[in-house]
């Protein structure tokens, strides 16, 4: 191909462009590259593999993938030092990329015992999806005993884009991150073995929904792309202290910035499911198997929030008075809309997503308090929500109709559950009382962070707001507890399926994480940002890590 040369026969100057190749460090870049290769080998693995040898092999590898990043993750910690880019500069490492990712691997673990869980020879997944429900196709292979184990290898390729979702430098490496995230996602929310046309209508709204989120995504990139000049966020950074790149020298950027910053929020804040953007959780979370349900109120609300953390305290963080009135609006609507319809559901799985939306709009307090304590907060905040999550869920698996069948989401189905089982109605009064932010629990620590770090920052109006919204949710959580209780069941009341060694175990980490996290949090706390100061900004700890040469 014949090279371009200018007229005066000079060769053009194209920032970027350079022949040598990009020096890459391995070692950090290990994690992503073991759950990538794990969930090569598993596809490789489901189409040569004997059926019948298909689950414990794919169990195996989909555990040990996730065990041996977690281990390499936390090795990494000393490796960073105060930050470093990596791969040519798309990826950020540093401590707070680091507990980020270290919080997924072990939600995901942890779901990943859920999602493995099987009850009279059978798991919560379909047979085989591509039949259609109630056919007689779909019976034979109900009675010929069929498995989707692709789930472990979808699982696998869903925590690498969450992975790298939070760890993204620039712009266009966290839009592929979020759709490696997002599509296996997708695909897994059609799965469910019962009540397999609500399963589908879930997918196929989260599938619609989260393809036009994606598209406003991409074009706040493009507008930002017009504004700074590039999409790195070191160059983003930079753009927007000096006041955009050259051709805007007299200022007149600002609406693509503006423009920009709003459609790229639309993205973030879908993900989160912040208010107006939050209709398609209770849908999902409720259609969707219920163990990979915990996995996106888990793990994607970790890697979403971090996502979102990076780029507004980043690439954003010179542009705080553009974007601080737009959260603040999101924070309120989103903790006061989500708390007063959360109290007219009557499905479990309904009320915990819009639980999970409340719980977003308490995070994004402490994105807007623009402060190392509320980086710091948020971080804390995002683990102990996961694992109580985590835990809930379990026993929503455990509940069923009284035939045994499905799981039992009326609300008012759930009374004399304190009788019929009592230790699984503690363990999840526990968790509904972490949500609620009731003290000695990791909830009421959680708040606490978030709260006081927005009002360090001047934000105290948002913060009654939320506390107001937290007395609206402590209503509802009490109200299931209640039920449990001091309300006689109709008949002879739910029936409580037995506990297998993996949901068992996740019901008891859930119950340790909260009860540990709420007492002594002092060890994380202190750990997450050791070298932050009192009131520091963000940029102190994370932008000046991927800004050095």
């Amino acid at each position: 191909m014949n090279a371009l040369y200018v007229a005066d026969g000079a060769p053009p100057s194209l920032p970027g462009i350079t022949e040598a190749a990009p020096t890459l460090d391995w070692w950090l870049l290990a994690p992503v590259l073991v759950v990538f290769g794990a969930g090569v080998l598993a596809v490789l693995f489901e189409a040569f593999l004997p059926k019948k040898a298909l689950r414990p092999v794919q169990i195996t590898v989909a555990a040990v993938a996730l065990l041996v990043t977690f281990v390499m993750i936390v090795l990494q910690v000393e490796a960073v030092g105060d930050g470093v880019v990596v791969a040519g500069g798309v990826l950020a490492m540093d401590r707070v990329v680091l507990f980020l990712q270290g919080t997924i691997t072990v939600l995901a673990l942890i779901s990943l015992m859920l999602i493995a869980e099987r009850r009279d020879g059978r798991d919560a997944f379909s047979a085989q999806a591509a039949t259609v429900p109630g056919s007689e196709e779909e019976r034979r292979h109900i009675l010929a005993g069929s498995q989707h184990t692709e789930v472990y290898p979808l699982v696998l390729f869903a925590v690498l884009g969450m992975l790298l979702f939070p760890a993204a430098n620039d712009f266009l490496t966290m839009f592929i991150a979020l759709e490696v995230m997002s599509l296996p996602l997708y695909l897994l929310c059609g799965l469910a073995r019962r009540r397999r046309l609500f399963s589908q209508e879930a997918a196929v709204k989260y599938f619609l929904l989260g393809a036009f989120s994606s598209a406003f995504f991409l074009f706040g990139i493009a507008l930002v792309y017009g504004y700074a000049g590039s999409v790195n966020f070191t160059a983003i950074r930079q753009a927007v202290d000096s006041g955009g790149a050259a051709i805007f020298a007299d200022g007149n950027g600002e609406p693509l910035l503006i423009m920009g910053i709003g459609l790229v929020a639309i993205g973030l804040l879908f993900k989160v499911g912040a208010v107006p953007f939050h209709n398609w959780k209770p849908d999902v979370y409720q259609g969707a198997p219920t163990p990979i349900t915990a996995l996106m109120a888990s793990c994607t609300l970790v890697a979403a929030f971090g996502a979102l953390l990076r780029v507004f305290f980043v690439p954003f963080g010179g542009s705080l008075e553009i974007w601080e009135p737009m959260l603040w609006a999101v924070a309120i609507l989103t903790m006061v809309a989500a708390a007063v319809i959360a109290v007219t559901q009557r499905d479990i799985k309904r009320l915990l997503a819009y639980s999970s939306v409340v719980h977003a709009g308490f995070i994004l307090t402490a994105v807007i308090a623009s402060s190392a304590d509320g980086l710091a907060g948020a971080m804390f905040y995002l683990a102990a929500y996961g694992f109580t999550t985590l835990g809930a869920f379990a026993i929503v698996t455990l509940v069923r109709t009284r035939d045994g069948g499905q799981e039992l989401g009326d609300l008012e189905g759930w009374a004399g559950l304190g009788r019929r089982a009592p230790g699984l109605a503690l363990a999840l009064s526990l968790f509904l009382l972490a949500f609620a932010g009731i003290p000695l629990t990791s909830g009421f620590i959680g708040k606490f962070a978030v709260f006081e770090a927005a009002v360090a920052a001047g934000a105290t109006p948002l913060v009654v707001v939320g506390v107001l919204s937290s007395a609206v949710t402590a209503f509802f959580y009490i109200r299931i507890i209640v039920v449990m209780f001091f309300r006689e069941s109709e008949g002879e009341g739910p029936t409580v399926a037995r506990a297998g060694a993996l949901t068992g175990g996740v019901i008891t980490v859930g119950v340790a994480a909260t009860l540990a996290l709420g007492i002594f949090p002092g060890p994380v706390l202190d750990s997450l940002l050791p070298d932050a100061e009192a009131g520091q900004e963000p940029a102190a700890v994370m932008v000046h890590q991927v800004t050095e040469e």
